[in-house]
């Protein structure tokens, strides 16, 4: 029997474990195998305060990992399937249930961040990992000298795009209108590469290939007809997110899209259960952001918590 259970381990909900643990609250946190944060894919994360040269995302949540294990933060690998609410010792207690069995808490923080989104055109599922990557950190190396797309125009394309060139012979990036929407600083980069080229308004159609990725069919976003073939060996997709939510959504409300609805307290609309980080509804999905969310979140589910125990307290003081 938990106080309280974290489900996911990216920055939000490592945060929520270093408040939770370090509040002496029985806390524990289930990793995803399926799942991981996709912070740990980024190969350099420059705007978080305190790394002025930058850091990678895998080091700095082993960094996190490391923090957290220090206040005693329990750690199981292991995907949820459902939430459901239970009875436990005259209590209203959260059951998460999983591949390997099931806990019990009193409270519940989801911190699930979200997964790529998929271009769903031909060629895409067929030649997944025989050129098709929704990762450049993991698989920029095997495209050495060779030509790759990288389809989108957010900042996780851009820095992608710009990760690309220490490898590929030729960047061109795929985006469905004019301009990008990255941050200026990645527009400047990119539109001053030597290696990086773009295809304005312009969308996937087909990803060609015979074993292995040969080319993209790009088609005119504005006048579908025209149509041209890029040869390329690989093709980078990062034109979205889905958040993974699947598992709560007929227990907390969500968005149309399956983000969840928290206030500004964190909290969702089932009573005990509290969300944070790019899983949530909101502006903007930084590292720093679900941080910030990370720490309301398990501030007010220890608060939710020594409410049930009848502990309650009024204003505390951070130290």
């Amino acid at each position: 029997m938990y106080d309280i259970i974290i489900v996911g381990s990216g920055p939000g909900g490592l945060t929520a474990g270093i408040y939770a643990s370090r509040s002496r609250m029985k806390t524990l946190m289930l990793t995803s195998q399926v799942n991981p944060s996709l912070i740990t894919t980024t190969d350099i994360v420059e705007n978080y305060p305190g790394f002025p040269g930058g850091i990678s995302g895998y080091e700095l949540i082993e960094r996190f990992t490391k923090q957290a294990g220090m206040f005693g933060l329990e750690t199981v690998e292991d995907d949820v399937v459902s939430l459901e609410r239970a009875s436990r010792d005259s209590k209203d207690i959260w059951r998460v249930k999983t591949g390997k069995g099931s806990y019990d808490a009193l409270a519940v923080i989801l911190a699930t961040g979200t997964g790529y989104a998929r271009l769903n055109v031909p060629g895409e599922s067929e030649y997944t990992g025989k050129g098709v990557s929704y990762c450049a950190t993991c698989d920029g190396p095997f495209y050495r000298d060779v030509p790759v797309a990288v389809v989108g125009g957010g900042n996780t394309a851009v820095q992608e795009a710009l990760f690309l060139t220490r490898f590929a012979s030729r960047v061109t990036i795929i985006h469905r209108r004019d301009r990008l929407r990255a941050s200026r600083i990645l527009q400047e980069r990119a539109a001053a590469h030597e290696k990086i080229d773009f295809a304005w308004n312009s969308v996937v159609e087909e990803i060609l290939g015979e074993t292995l990725v040969k080319a993209v069919r790009i088609s005119d976003v504005e006048d579908p007809s025209k149509k041209r073939t890029l040869e390329v060996e690989g093709v980078f997709v990062f034109t979205g997110y889905i958040p993974n939510t699947a598992f709560v959504r007929d227990v907390v409300e969500c968005d149309e899209s399956g983000y969840v609805i928290v206030d500004g307290e964190m909290k969702t609309s089932a009573p005990g259960i509290f969300a944070c980080g790019d899983c949530t509804r909101k502006l903007l999905r930084q590292v720093i952001t679900a941080c910030g969310d990370g720490a309301t979140a398990a501030f007010a589910a220890e608060q939710y918590v020594q409410d049930l125990k009848g502990n309650a307290y009024g204003a505390w003081a951070l130290s």
